[in-house]
């Protein structure tokens, strides 16, 4: 399947064999779903800001980082399920899938009940006014508040294993419309409550915001275990424990590269919060959460990659992953250019976006973000095929070290150097090393099949 370079992507999306073409149709089904996805979360930061305000709303930030901690308990069940899963179906042995998906939901249920009433009687005992650096004022609703997405964060984890079933089954569309259909009823009851409630609170927005996805969730798993997937219903019959062992062959890889990515990722609201104020954690977020439309953009493009190289590797078929990653930098190159448009006209953007003189965000933060997503886009491709083929040797070796390096990183910006909040952005892209670096060598060392060690595809 060779494609000229001027025709490239035009091609990608009208040709192709089977695999390719589920992939262009959940491509462009999940497009217009984050499209509007991506509106909606727009919508939501000024119209959660006014209902709340910054500073509240930089706790709640804070409060969803603190609890994505606890997705450590995942024990890397749900990716190893996803390539499992994904193996079994190719081989289309239906009862082994079955047993992969029973005994997964057997045991992440297990893992977050017990999780999750351990946190409900711990968390009263906590001194949250030191642990987040707020007013002694705020306790009381802080701490309700973090009871609240403790719990919807343990029913969400076990609900959404929905989601990794449909993307093994690569089909990532209907995943991204769950999602969104609970994010949309999210924004509605803000928009309600806005308009009802004369002074908005913590706990009330985290009502808004976590009992509509968990209902949807409900529902979808409902209906999607009795109409299409039936043959792959979950039951108590199809639980074997002695597949866990294989669910934790990629998946503790999996859980450790996880750990690295949660300490990078999450811990962001945490630093600023400590080391500058909750106000600072909003100017950050806004100026992420910006930018982020055009990662959010090509990763809409790039989710059904990695299941469909799970299942083009397994039939070593490497003449369809190299035109695949060829097409990716290519449409990941266009909207780094858009990005770049993004940029200069970022002033002008947030004005639009919050409303005039609302919240000032510094250009460093805006080019240093800018920076940041640009990086990590080009380093998803190949993050994405090593992470299909499960060569994750390299990946997690990395995850070992990238954690500390982020970490000292930022520590010496903003202690040491009083840089700005844009510290974090910047140990963010050095401590990316594997994606930047290493996952495109792995990936050139495993498809030119030339002198490759076992280190490179193990």
């Amino acid at each position: 399947m060779h494609l000229s370079n001027k025709t490239d992507i035009f091609l990608f999306f009208i040709k192709g064999d089977k695999r390719s073409s589920n992939l262009k149709k959940n491509v462009i089904y999940s497009f217009f779903i984050k499209i509007l996805s991506i509106g909606i979360s727009l919508i939501l930061v000024p119209m959660t800001i006014d209902f709340v305000n910054p500073m509240q709303y930089g706790i709640w930030l804070t409060i969803s980082s603190i609890v994505a901690w606890f997705s450590f308990f995942d024990i890397g069940f749900t990716n190893g399920l996803r390539n499992k899963l994904a193996e079994a179906l190719a081989s289309n042995n239906i009862v082994l899938a079955k047993k992969y998906i029973s005994t997964t939901y057997a045991i992440l249920s297990c893992i977050f009940i017990v999780l999750m009433f351990i946190s409900i009687l711990s968390i009263p005992h906590l001194n949250l006014v030191k642990l987040l650096n707020i007013d002694i004022s705020l306790e009381s609703d802080v701490q309700l508040t973090l009871i609240l997405v403790v719990c919807h964060f343990c029913i969400t984890f076990v609900l959404k294993i929905i989601n990794f079933i449909l993307l093994a089954r690569q089909q990532p569309a209907i995943s991204s419309l769950i999602d969104l259909i609970g994010q949309t009823l999210s924004l509605f009851a803000i928009f309600l409550l806005k308009n009802w409630i004369l002074e908005g609170s913590l706990f009330i927005l985290g009502l808004a915001l976590c009992i509509p996805p968990i209902i949807v969730l409900i529902i979808s798993t409902i209906y999607i275990f009795t109409k299409p997937y039936k043959n792959l219903r979950p039951s108590v019959h199809s639980v074997d424990l002695s597949y866990t062992k294989d669910l934790l062959g990629l998946g503790i890889k999996f859980f450790i590269i996880q750990i690295a990515a949660i300490i990078q990722f999450q811990t962001s609201n945490i630093i600023i919060a400590r080391f500058y104020s909750m106000e600072d954690v909003t100017i950050y977020n806004i100026s992420y959460k910006y930018f982020g439309v055009i990662y959010m953009t090509f990763m809409i493009m790039l989710q059904p990659f990695w299941s469909a190289v799970t299942d083009a590797y397994y039939k070593n078929d490497f003449n369809w992953i190299k035109n695949a990653i060829r097409r990716y930098c290519h449409i990941a190159l266009g909207l780094i250019l858009l990005g770049g448009l993004m940029l200069i006209f970022s002033e002008y953007a947030y004005q639009l976006w919050l409303g005039k003189n609302k919240i000032d965000i510094p250009n460093s933060v805006s080019v240093w973000t800018y920076i940041y997503y640009c990086t990590t886009m080009l380093g998803a491709i190949f993050v994405y095929f090593v992470n299909g083929i499960g060569a994750l040797k390299i990946q997690f070796i990395s995850s070992l070290i990238s954690p500390f390096i982020f970490l000292l990183t930022t520590i010496l910006m903003c202690r040491v150097l009083h840089w700005g909040i844009y510290s974090v952005l910047i140990a963010s892209i050095i401590a990316n090393f594997n994606g930047i670096i290493l996952a495109p060598l792995q990936y050139y060392k495993i498809i030119s099949k030339a002198n490759v060690k076992n280190i490179w595809k193990s």
